[in-house]
């Protein structure tokens, strides 16, 4: 899955207000990110850079293999695999997002 296809079905699932009210932004580094703007309504999802409540870092092909569960993303947090800046709190509520 190509970053504009995963952009563009977690632009559908943003459409309903999940309720999350933060701005989190996905960093894959040199692959892009995808920053999602809880606040705004209907609820935002782009590839554009901005402040973010929480920024979750971790490589493309590592979340792609999480999202197919392939990979634990607990396991992944715990070896390092993802890194989180900010709000942990809003960082758990990302399963809302990406579930």
């Amino acid at each position: 899955m190509t970053l504009a296809e995963l952009t563009e079905k977690l632009r559908g699932k943003a459409q309903a207000d999940l309720g999350l009210r933060k701005v989190i932004k996905l960093d894959f580094g040199p692959d892009g990110l995808i920053r999602f703007d809880g606040t705004a309504v209907p609820n935002e999802v782009s590839n554009e850079d901005g402040p973010a409540d929480c920024t979750i870092k971790v490589k493309y092909e590592d979340l792609l293999d999480i999202l197919a569960g392939r990979k634990s993303a607990q396991a992944a947090f715990m070896f390092g695999k993802i890194k989180v800046e900010g709000d942990l709190g809003v960082a758990m509520q990302l399963g809302q997002l990406l579930g």
